[in-house]
């Protein structure tokens, strides 16, 4: 099984990005799944149905998110139709959506879960390191095959939880930073491995954002709003194979595949 996994997609420079890649990652790797971090795609806070829906139809199988999952309130009762669109599993339980999710594709089965880190993060979410255990349990009575979204801001929470899950999932890969970093790896155990997958967006830019924008905020402390870049359009993620009888990674690639700018005659209304 050959799983592609793409960091989060910012704004509709990412989206953008996204649709001119897939056929590019499709014909590199050949996955048997596309799985997604869709949680700055409405103007870089959360998500709508129809990005939601908009996404899947350039082939995307399950969109995971994170922190900013709540940022567009219309998603909300969107979660109880479609099983696909994941918040992080460790919410508390009378939150809204699903924390996981099997998808069945070309005969196989791959299970997907999404993750939030608490360091620096929300800390009334449950502990993420403890409460996986029994869904990974859960899991495995349907397939070994699983991949974990670990959506954090400190790359030690980070590495610490691809250690405690190392052998008991297929992989983890962290998003949030929207820098991808150069530690692609295969652990000890058989888990595939990388601290963040990067973002699907412009990369001239303060991870997605207008630089000059930021610069001022730094600089005065004023309150701003900052606009998505629309320079150097860049998809960013790993492909991971994994050996279906065991549930073990057999490799990992992380790939960044350039998509050129935003043009102004791309534009369009919506964020």
């Amino acid at each position: 099984m050959t799983v592609v996994f793409v960091g989060d997609v910012v704004g509709e420079a990412g989206r953008h990005a996204l649709k001119r890649a897939l056929p590019i990652l499709r014909e590199r790797f050949h996955p048997d799944f596309v799985v997604v971090n869709g949680e700055n795609c409405a103007g870089g806070n959360g998500i709508t149905p129809r990005l939601a829906i908009e996404l899947m139809r350039y082939g995307v199988d399950v969109i995971t998110l994170g922190d900013h999952v709540w940022d567009q309130k219309e998603i909300i009762p969107f979660f109880e139709t479609e099983p696909r669109l994941l918040r992080p599993f460790n919410y508390p339980g009378p939150t809204p959506g699903r924390g996981y999710a099997v998808v069945v594709g070309n005969g196989k089965k791959l299970a997907v879960v999404c993750a939030q880190g608490r360091t620096f993060m929300r800390m009334e979410l449950e502990n993420p390191f403890t409460h996986i255990t029994p869904i990974i349990q859960e899991i495995t009575k349907e397939t070994r095959c699983i991949l974990v979204d670990f959506h954090a801001e400190a790359t030690s929470e980070k590495v610490a939880f691809g250690h405690a899950v190392d052998g008991l999932v297929s992989a983890v890969i962290g998003t949030h930073t929207h820098i991808p970093t150069a530690d692609a790896e295969i652990l000890p155990q058989g888990t595939a491995y990388q601290t963040d997958a990067g973002m699907c967006g412009p990369y001239h830019s303060v991870i997605g954002r207008d630089i000059q924008s930021v610069v001022e905020r730094y600089k005065t402390l004023l309150p701003g709003k900052w606009h998505i870049s629309r320079k150097d359009l860049r998809c960013c993620g790993a492909a991971i194979g994994i050996d279906e009888s065991t549930g073990r990674a057999t490799r990992i690639e992380s790939f960044m595949i350039r998509c050129g700018d935003l043009v102004d005659e791309e534009n369009s209304s919506h964020p």
